[in-house]
């Protein structure tokens, strides 16, 4: 699995996860079907979720005049899925954990949203 599918993907799952009592084997079933894991997409999903206190406390920190629980279902998932991989999977450059974030967003949300994030995740590389 590429890693813009493995993103696109993870995000799929956590997004199920966000609203649903899914299990994260459950969610994963629901999104993979008959295709394969892999490493890296299983480490984002189960990670984002096992880090999920930490990175909620991270964006809090970054997030001005808005709080997690304001923000839509997709930009949240996103967030919370770029900022796991750029604070806990360090081998990715953080400006392509920022241009995968905004392509997800244009595939999921609109132009708008992918300026939020884009705008939220650059005060994560500017530390």
């Amino acid at each position: 699995m590429k890693r813009h599918d493995a993103r696109q993907k993870a995000l799929q799952v956590l997004f199920q996860l966000d609203s649903t009592e899914l299990s994260i084997d459950e969610a994963i079933g629901h999104v993979l079907q008959d295709e394969e894991t892999d490493a890296f997409f299983e480490g984002l999903v189960r990670g984002t979720v096992e880090q999920k206190e930490k990175i909620d406390v991270a964006l809090e920190d970054k997030l001005e005049n808005w709080t997690l629980a304001r923000l839509p279902k997709i930009e949240r998932t996103v967030l919370r899925l770029s900022v796991y991989e750029l604070l806990f999977m360090r081998d990715t450059p953080s400006r392509v954990v920022l241009n995968e974030a905004i392509e997800l967003c244009k595939i999921f949300s609109d132009e708008k949203s992918s300026k939020f994030v884009n705008g939220v995740l650059s005060k994560f590389t500017q530390q």
